[in-house]
């Protein structure tokens, strides 16, 4: 390795160390996520085709573990509770992580949980862009619109284990 310019003339002999993160790469992100995804898919997941950032493992009983990783967060849910907490594990052996519980947020969604099931929301999000863009005195106003007009009748399906696989 070669110094900084003019280092060599002030320091001579003196000798950069490297940090052990490499958070400062440019390359860090795609090499740390090829060792992540090298870790998953050697804990028996298969990596979605056309989002990567998906993986999911179906065990013989039919109990399902998603994981959804985006930048340094992950998301992880199922109904193996087993299999949740051994990669767990296993991804605390080759990354440092931090479980942070039941999911409150993930990305802009705010996520709330009720006996009738989970909603997924944008209400901070929208709230706190309404505050940056100086607009949060703003108020509604109705949209006019077709109260018959239809969307579509296709309707979209569960994935199923036959689907990942590929």
């Amino acid at each position: 390795m070669d110094g900084p310019p003019g280092f060599e003339e002030k320091y001579r002999s003196k000798v950069c160390k490297l940090k052990k993160s490499l958070y400062g790469l440019k390359q860090f992100p795609r090499v740390s996520f090829e060792k992540f995804t090298r870790l998953v898919k050697k804990q028996g997941y298969t990596q979605g085709e056309s989002n990567h950032n998906l993986f999911i493992k179906y065990n013989p009983s039919g109990k399902i573990t998603i994981l959804i990783a985006y930048v340094d967060d992950i998301f992880l849910t199922g109904d193996d509770v087993t299999e949740i907490e051994r990669l767990k594990r296993n991804l605390a052996v080759e990354f440092e992580i931090k479980d942070l519980g039941s999911l409150k947020y993930f990305l802009v969604m705010e996520v709330a949980r009720s006996k009738k099931g989970i909603v997924f929301s944008q209400r901070k999000y929208i709230i706190d862009l309404l505050q940056e863009t100086g607009m949060s005195g703003c108020k509604l106003v109705d949209t006019p619109m077709d109260p018959n007009a239809k969307f579509g009748k296709k309707r979209t399906r569960l994935l199923t284990k036959e689907d990942t696989k590929g």
